[in-house]
């Protein structure tokens, strides 16, 4: 598939075939490409410090930095590519060394982290659509963590909807994850 895919909207099928010859990333948004644009150096950073934090905790190949992609549900073919993944050790032997697609017909992660890019619609995309994204996938716990704000928010679903805690300064942010001991200070300070 070539250039012709930009502007039109594309079924799951078109976005896993879609090579524009570039190391462009995109997400698949109501059916349409999204280039993701190169992150910020400092959310770069916070997203790494935290898969190396995990990986002390969880085998490191259930730690997916950047390079995983999810189907999600949405008014048509939706998926994401977030910043970083848990997958329970499932999921990670389905994923095996095939491209790294997680598709409906699959468990989903048991965590994904967001690091706010600024800009009120990217603020819009993490807080409100990705929220209800993730929550209708089934995606235990997902945190949002905003530089600008100084804060980390862990929402954790309960009975199909997120619950919101948020942590800042030296507050330590609790998880499913109960071996890791951050506080928002450190997680927020990590590119610093």
């Amino acid at each position: 598939m070539t250039e012709a895919a930009i502007g039109k909207r594309l079924t799951f099928e078109e976005y896993l075939d879609y090579d524009d010859g570039t190391d462009t990333h995109y997400e698949l948004v109501a059916g349409e490409l999204a280039a993701m644009p190169p992150e910020s150096r400092l959310n770069s950073q916070i997203s790494l410090f935290l898969a190396l934090e995990l990986a002390k905790l969880i085998s490191p190949d259930r730690v997916c930095h950047k390079d995983t992609e999810i189907e999600v549900t949405g008014p048509q073919a939706q998926v994401r590519l977030p910043d970083l993944m848990v997958l329970s050790a499932e999921l990670a032997a389905m994923l095996g060394d095939q491209r790294g697609t997680i598709t409906r017909d699959m468990p989903p992660p048991l965590l994904i982290v967001e690091v706010v890019s600024p800009g009120k619609a990217n603020e819009e995309r993490d807080y409100r659509y990705k929220r209800s994204e993730y929550a209708a996938r089934g995606i235990f716990e997902y945190w949002l963590i905003n530089p600008r704000r100084s804060n980390v928010t862990v929402l954790t679903l309960v009975a199909g909807l997120y619950e919101a805690a948020e942590y800042t300064g030296d507050m330590i942010i609790q998880s499913q994850f109960e071996a890791l001991s951050l506080t928002a200070d450190q997680v927020l300070n990590a590119g610093k």
